[in-house]
């Protein structure tokens, strides 16, 4: 990977529908070998793929939380259950198993507050081998650039 194939990234990290004439000239390229760069990207497994970034509040999932769990048991099969169990819950977009103080850390999209104390009580309590939940509701999110 070189300073081109890093511009190419730069660029489509930020504005993945950008034509390749477009981006080739971002990056100071012809259109055919940028097109070829993208597709050895693409192939290689640099970039997994594109997706659209959609507003949570269009959608109903206005109240963000960034939660944080402790296990009971480390044992590999209660990992693998909780594992399971959390990537199979629609509110969680995404769960990171981190160090620290929390076993994983997950980010939980919902409509309100009321939504997230039943989503609280009725889903992530019931979760299998969870010990401690530690809640942190979002009050603004601040982002780089247009993302």
């Amino acid at each position: 990977m070189d300073d081109v194939d890093r511009a190419i990234l730069s660029v489509l990290a930020r504005e993945g529908r950008i034509s390749n004439a477009d981006l080739a000239a971002r990056v100071g390229l012809s259109p055919s070998p940028c097109l070829r760069r993208v597709n050895r990207l693409e192939q290689s497994g640099v970039i997994r793929g594109y997706r659209a970034v959609i507003d949570p509040a269009a959608v109903g999932r206005s109240l963000r939380v960034f939660i944080g769990v402790r296990l009971a048991r480390h044992a590999r099969a209660d990992v693998a259950a909780f594992e399971q169990a959390v990537t199979e819950l629609s509110e969680v977009v995404n769960a990171h198993h981190i160090t620290g103080n929390f076993d994983y850390l997950l980010q939980v999209e919902v409509a309100d507050l009321p939504a997230y104390e039943h989503f609280h009580a009725h889903q992530l309590a019931e979760l299998p081998n969870v010990a401690t939940v530690s809640s942190y509701v979002t009050m603004k999110t601040l982002r780089r650039g247009n993302a």
